[in-house]
């Protein structure tokens, strides 16, 4: 039978593809699959214990059977849209954009998240700084070699539909854990200069400690779990960056 399988960041620049047909036997599951396509390409074999999968576009176990037809992404260690119909009162709104954020945006979502019901309005704006974070694993070499310079921007790449079904669940976590209904989470994509914002989270809830709450765990668990990837770019060459992403809500969130 015949799988697709899609790659990103890393294992898209090793094998200069983003996605490539592969012929497996019936009955294979997704271990076996990564072990056939590790045969076929052993520069990827490295990554394997940090690597994720998705099995058109969900979260899959290695032990999970594939079938004819089937979408298997690899999700290498991530960086650390659409309204959606609600229930009276609630707002959500979930993007992924390559424009800039404006000022003019931030301030819409001042106006739109909050209601009258509402006491307490918590932004979070997350920004490219100078200062490289944690290489992700394989990238410790090319880290080194950038040590003491400063980050000239940063490049993002999302499994654009995985993405937004993860922010979407996170959603959904947020108002089953603190109440809050009137959302938004909105992220860039491309190119994000230094000084300019990668992230937006706004939250709105009757009280601020519900707010903060629920703005803390939309950006840890997005940075967790959102297959989204994070290339530090400097003078000469990139750094990825990221840890092994979490398949399912952090227990203790």
């Amino acid at each position: 039978m015949r799988i697709r399988v899609r790659l990103f960041a890393m294992q898209r620049q090793q094998l200069g593809v983003r996605e490539l047909p592969m012929d497996i036997a019936e009955g294979s599951t997704v271990a076996d699959a990564w072990a056939a396509l590790a045969a076929l390409h052993p520069v990827l074999a490295p990554a394997g214990p940090t690597l994720r999968f998705a099995r058109n576009a969900v979260y899959a176990d290695p032990g999970d059977v594939l079938v004819d037809g089937d979408e298997l992404a690899l999700i290498p260690p991530v960086a650390g849209g659409s309204a959606s119909p609600m229930g009276p009162g609630a707002y959500r709104r979930i993007e992924l954009q390559e424009e800039p954020f404006a000022d003019a945006l931030l301030a819409e979502l001042r106006r739109s998240v909050a209601s009258q019901a509402d006491g307490a309005v918590v932004l979070f704006l997350g920004q490219t700084r100078a200062t490289p974070g944690s290489p992700a694993p394989g990238q410790e070499a090319e880290a080194a070699r950038h040590a003491g310079r400063a980050v000239q921007a940063l490049d993002y790449e999302a499994f654009e539909p995985m993405a937004l079904a993860v922010l979407e669940q996170v959603a959904d976590e947020i108002e089953a854990r603190f109440g809050v209904t009137r959302v938004a989470i909105l992220h860039r994509i491309g190119e994000v200069p230094l000084g300019e914002a990668s992230v937006v989270i706004a939250v709105a809830s009757g009280h601020r400690g519900d707010g903060f709450d629920a703005c803390r765990y939309a950006i840890e668990e997005l940075k967790a779990r959102a297959p989204i990837w994070k290339s530090e770019r400097f003078t000469d060459g990139s750094v990825w960056i990221g840890t092994p992403a979490r398949t399912a809500p952090d227990a203790a969130g």
